[in-house]
């Protein structure tokens, strides 16, 4: 019985089979009560089949290699004749052939009443297998062992099936055949006779090509030829059934002979044949199969025997690769995917789809609006599709452009091998581009103390992230800007003094303050939107009191970055301010202090002093007591006092008992700068010694003094500053301490070291720091070949 994949299957049933009702071997008879069921085994159909056959056409001797048994039979009318004439030439050979056939039957242990119940039941009642040793068997031993046998009224039948212990193998012309060798003992009106019977079947001899079978079969069989003979008769046919040359030739197969075999060539993929699934190791492969048959008739060298050799050979191709394609159909117009897979088999079954959220079955796509659909070609080979839209869950979005996204849609089919249920699957991944992309706006205003900012979501709704200034609004900082959302918006109310906004411009009663908002795509690295407002502010910078005290502000502006708002003084640079942070600096003196100046005027009197941060960065300190260079930060600031008002207060005073110099003077001092060896400042570098080399961020210790042996003085370091040449004033240059302190922009600042050296006299006159070594860079290159060490020059 054989089955293909569509459900068609075809019952083979030999003429001489035990259930075929036999009319003298010429008419045959089968019924067959056929139980159909579907996968519920309680819905039970039975179809009862009937057919009959006419065979008349039988040859002395016929041989039949079906898929799953070997059969011969030889003809009686036969045997008589070859008994008869045996009978006549050798009566003594017989009687003693008679006698050892007795003999053999107490051999085997066998009475002779066990022999005639057995000939009166089958007509052969023991058998002699060569393998090619000799192995008996009777028959209910032998029918024990898989073999079958019957006497006809003209026939004597036995079948063997393949591999079995007392089967044999042969090479025949390169071709594996299976050998079944019998002697056959039965009783006849004449007596007991024994025939010996032979069939060969072969078990390989097939060639394949990317396109075409090949089946030898030897020209010769030689386990069935013992001398010489002649093909009378060749036919080939499919599935049981003869072909005639038309039929072959139209059908493109080939029957052929040479001198050595009897060649059937197929080509792969004919329509008698059919194409199997397969997926070992989850890849999916076919194999194609087919069943051809060989008929041959020949007759021996004396023309009064002939044989009938009919084989049916079940063939399968190796596995054939068979990647699945697919076909993007997808539409963007539509905003949809659509993909069509194949080419499968019709025993292919897709079970499930993955996607990147997960697993879902063929019912649930469909139930989630991805459409999934089966398609049948005219080739009967099948197809899956799969729609799914551009804004599924199940889709993944990026934006490679600013306006334009794509889609991408990652899938994995997962199908099976019917009726076996062998899985194997398919993966893909299909893109989309559309320029759809709605840029999120920004909206502002301003009152006199606040800036009101609004942001309308685009397209993409709030997948960004917002910066304010410099900083990243996470959600606990937007909560102190008083962040409000909705759906489509979300709003900001940021004082214009808040950290995050920036200060342009400041005059005595107004500052211009201006919010960056930035709204920015982390993920591909841009910025979506921006939104720079500025607007001006009243703000009072300066407060005069009628007790002559003088408040004023400062502002760290945008222009000046780098500026710290605790390093501005008044003109007198010791009056600093009270109070200062990052971004402001409050001063806080009487008008006749910090060299406030007076001028006079009509009705009043204006005292005026001046805010500024000094620029040293490219000067040098002076000993002596010399104007210092314009500021680069100044904010005047001043009040006006009316002439002719008068006020009293009342105040009282406490003598002190320490007495203050009160004058200041000018003179010449000489201060010195010297290179240590180490911190201990034990000893410095000589002038013979220089230019001493230091490698880069090595420590430089340097000791600068007064030579003065007045103990009432202190020296102060108030600017330091280092230049590439040996000319002071020269440029590039780099400050080393600024107002005293170190250099804030300094990535590796000066340390203060204190004075311990006990050879030094007066401690208040030396001032240690270490700086470390480093070189001068333009443009990202060092100058002057400075790579791994530095010189420092004499002096």
């Amino acid at each position: 019985m054989e089955s293909d994949p569509w459900g068609n299957t075809r019952i083979y049933t030999s003429l001489l089979a035990c259930y075929v009702d036999n009319k003298n071997d010429e008419v045959f008879n089968i019924g067959l009560a056929l139980k159909m069921y579907s996968q519920s085994l309680s819905e039970i159909v039975t179809h009862n089949v009937a057919h009959t056959c006419s065979y008349s056409q039988w040859a002395s001797r016929e041989i039949l290699c079906d898929r799953n048994y070997m059969e011969v039979c030889l003809s009686l009318v036969l045997l008589l004749s070859r008994w008869l004439n045996w009978a006549k030439t050798c009566l003594f050979l017989c009687q003693v052939s008679h006698r050892m056939a007795k003999t053999d039957d107490a051999v085997e242990g066998h009475t002779q009443e066990e022999s005639n119940a057995a000939s009166a039941a089958h007509g052969i009642w023991k058998m002699t297998f060569y393998t090619p040793e000799p192995v008996s068997m009777v028959q209910r031993e032998a029918e024990q062992a898989g073999y079958s046998s019957m006497i006809t009224s003209k026939r004597v039948v036995m079948r063997s099936p393949y591999n079995t212990p007392e089967t044999y193998s042969e090479d025949v012309a390169g071709v594996p055949m299976e050998v079944f060798r019998v002697s056959a003992y039965y009783k006849d009106p004449h007596g007991l006779s024994v025939v010996n019977m032979v069939a060969a079947c072969p078990t390989g001899g097939v060639l394949f090509t990317d396109d075409v079978i090949s089946w030898h079969v030897p020209y010769r069989i030689t386990p069935l030829l013992d001398g010489t003979f002649k093909v009378v008769e060749i036919h080939m046919g499919i599935n049981g059934q003869r072909l005639d040359k038309a039929q072959i030739s139209t059908r493109g197969y080939k029957l052929a002979t040479t001198e050595f075999h009897i060649i059937v060539e197929i080509p792969i993929g004919a329509p008698d044949g059919y194409f199997k699934s397969h997926a070992p190791d989850y890849q999916y492969h076919i194999v194609y199969m087919v069943e051809p048959m060989l008929e041959v008739l020949w007759t021996a060298g004396n023309g009064h025997e002939d044989t009938r050799y009919k084989v049916l050979f079940p063939i399968t191709t190796p596995l054939i690769a068979r990647p699945p394609r697919h076909q993007d159909n997808t539409a963007t117009g539509d905003q949809m995917f659509a993909v069509l897979l194949g080419d499968f088999l019709q025993d292919v079954e897709l079970r499930n789809i993955t996607f990147t959220t997960g697993v879902l079955t063929v019912q649930e796509c469909n139930a989630r609006g991805y459409i999934v659909q089966e398609h049948v070609a005219l080739d009967n080979s099948m197809g899956f599709s799969l729609h799914v839209p551009f804004d599924a869950d199940v889709v993944l979005k990026r934006n490679p452009e600013l306006l334009v996204t794509e889609y991408v849609l990652p899938v994995s089919f997962g199908l099976v091998v019917m009726p076996e249920e062998v899985p194997f699957s398919h993966t893909l991944e299909l893109h989309a581009t559309l320029e759809d992309v709605v840029l999120p706006s920004l909206t502002g205003i301003c009152d006199e103390s606040n800036f009101y900012l609004s942001v309308k979501y685009g397209s993409q709704g709030s997948n960004f992230q917002t910066w304010l200034g410099p900083q990243h609004l996470t959600e606990e900082v937007l909560e102190l800007y008083n962040f409000q959302e909705n759906g489509t918006h979300f709003s900001l109310i940021v004082p214009y003094n808040a950290k995050d906004t920036a200060f342009e411009i400041i005059t005595s009663n107004s500052i211009r303050a201006r919010a960056d908002l930035l709204l920015y795509d982390h993920i591909n690295n841009r910025a979506l939107a921006n939104l720079f407002l500025a607007c001006t502010f009243p703000l009072i910078t300066t407060n005069c009191y009628s007790n002559g005290t003088m408040t004023a502000v400062a502002v760290k502006v945008e222009s000046l970055n780098n500026l710290t708002p605790g390093s501005l003084t008044l003109k007198d640079t010791s009056c600093k301010p009270v109070f200062s942070d990052d971004r402001f600096a409050y001063f806080s003196f009487s008008v006749d202090s910090c060299g406030t100046t007076r001028t006079f005027f009509s009705h009043y009197v204006m005292y005026e002093n001046e805010i500024g941060h000094f620029n040293t960065r490219n000067s040098y300190k002076r000993t002596s007591l010399a104007t210092a260079p314009d500021p680069e930060y100044r904010q005047t600031i001043s009040c006006y006092y009316v002439v002719n008002e008068t006020k009293a207060i009342s105040f009282g005073y406490k003598p002190r008992g320490v007495d203050f110099a009160t004058q200041v003077g000018q003179g010449h001092l000489d201060v010195k700068m010297k290179l240590a060896y180490d911190s201990s400042y034990q000893s410095c570098y000589k002038d013979e010694e220089f230019p001493v080399t230091k490698y880069l961020r090595e420590p430089l210790y340097f000791d600068v003094f007064l030579e003065s042996s007045d103990p009432n003085l202190e020296l102060l370091l108030d600017n330091c500053w280092a230049t590439l040449h040996e000319d002071r004033t020269s440029t590039p240059s780099w400050d080393i301490i600024v107002d005293g302190c170190e250099n804030q922009d300094d990535g590796y600042s000066t340390t203060f070291l204190p004075v311990h050296n006990p050879k030094v006299e007066f401690p208040y006159q030396h001032k240690h720091f270490s700086v470390k070594m480093f070189t001068f860079i333009r443009d990202e290159e060092v100058l002057e070949d400075q790579e791994k060490e530095m010189t420092l020059p004499k002096g």
